[in-house]
């Protein structure tokens, strides 16, 4: 398994100014393989190959005076430029023809230094090396001071060096894992019924409170956003406010990841598998309820540790079905947080979807423990079962004139 760890680093002066020529490099050969495969396939000419593209913007490229320049950074930098734009190409296309699942990826477009997020890629092949002193040797830039949170399980394959809006430095190391840190078995398994009014319903009855990070500090955001309205466009004050706001969203994503994260290890941990609904983030997004969405933040990691992660279909009516006899009720508000079921069941909204979800996802996991999913067969009555002599004949013959 390929994992990414990411460590802060601390460039000098000097070194930034190497990275800031390095992501310019880049960005450049992103955009000038961009545009020929634009003017060819407007003018329905063949798709130009990558060894060719290579060899015209980067190994010709450097002989000329006008881009002579791209020789000062690693050339790795500039080919791993065009291999993300191969890689884009790639997911675009798969996506119009149906190979990619999920939501249409639009074609690649042009990037600007004045993206929020600038990166590089450095491979085996450029020779980095993480030093015995504890920091990060690149070609052509130096030796960046590292902040190591924790070590590498492994020598890493690549890294990227990664420039946030905040004006961060960041290390992604990919990273080569075995199956050491598969956890034992153990019998409990969960259903999840996510929410707004509590991050997470466990199917045991165990609520999860929505701490709301971006909600707390909303007021110091709207502080800095009114500040920033204030700078004149164009301004050195204008870029510093920016910087600011951009640090106090950075802030609020910081602490709700690492809070995700924690609770996300512990469920994982506690249970053997683990349910949760495919719910449409992006739909939601954009209804009334968007702030208390994204404020959720319903992005989890993927299980590593040799358990079993399940989604269960959108439109399963978790909510509205019993978790005691199976029967469907009618739709419910959302001011609606319990109900009773005709069959004597007293019911809390969360909860009992919750308990639905563990039902499902053990059903199409295949693993169904006896579990009452929906509603069983039951036998129909007799009135409803026989068939009715004049229902067999038809009522009109070949001419399509009535024969009763």
């Amino acid at each position: 398994m390929q994992l990414r760890f990411n460590y802060r680093v601390y460039p000098t002066p000097g070194q930034q100014i190497e990275l800031a020529r390095a992501f310019g490099c880049a960005r450049v050969v992103f955009n000038d393989g961009l545009r020929p495969r634009r003017q060819a396939r407007d003018a329905h000419e063949k798709y130009i190959s990558d060894s060719e593209l290579s060899r015209r913007l980067i190994t010709e490229a450097k002989l000329t005076p006008e881009r002579a320049w791209l020789g000062e950074v690693s050339a790795v930098v500039l080919q791993q430029a065009l291999a993300d734009l191969n890689t884009a190409y790639r997911n675009f296309f798969h996506s119009i023809t149906g190979k990619r699942k999920g939501r249409k990826v639009a074609p690649p477009r042009l990037r600007s230094r004045k993206d929020n997020q600038q990166a590089i890629r450095f491979t085996k092949n450029s020779r980095f090396k993480v030093l015995d002193n504890g920091r990060l040797r690149l070609p052509k830039v130096g030796d960046l001071e590292v902040r190591w949170s924790r070590q590498l399980p492994s020598d890493p394959s690549s890294v990227a060096i990664i420039k946030d809006a905040a004006g961060r430095y960041f290390a992604s190391f990919v990273v080569q894992t075995g199956e050491d840190e598969t956890l034992p078995p153990v019998d409990s398994e969960v259903g999840i019924d996510l929410g707004l009014t509590h991050f997470a319903v466990l199917s045991d009855g165990t609520k999860v409170a929505a701490p709301k990070f971006l909600r707390r500090a909303a007021r110091k955001l709207k502080r800095l956003q009114q500040d920033l309205s204030r700078k004149q466009k164009g301004s050195a004050n204008r870029k510093k406010a920016v910087t600011k706001v951009a640090r106090a969203h950075a802030r609020v994503a910081d602490t709700r990841r690492d809070w995700q994260h924690k609770l996300s290890t512990t469920i994982i941990r506690e249970n053997q598998a683990v349910y949760v609904e495919d719910l449409c983030v992006v739909g939601l997004g954009r209804t009334r309820l968007a702030k208390s969405v994204h404020d959720a933040g319903w992005a989890g990691k993927a299980a590593r540790y040799g358990r079993t992660f399940g989604r269960v279909d959108r439109y399963f009516p978790s909510t509205r079905m019993c978790s005691a006899c199976g029967r469907i009720n009618d739709k419910m508000a959302l001011t609606v947080r319990s109900w009773d079921c005709p069959c004597g069941s007293h019911h809390d909204r969360d909860v009992n979807a919750a308990k639905n979800v563990l039902a499902a996802g053990q059903a199409d996991n295949g693993n169904d423990r006896g579990a009452h999913v929906r509603p069983g067969l039951v036998r129909a009555a007799r009135r409803e079962a026989v068939t009715h002599p004049d229902a067999a004949r038809s009522t009109r013959n070949v001419e399509g004139i009535s024969v009763l």
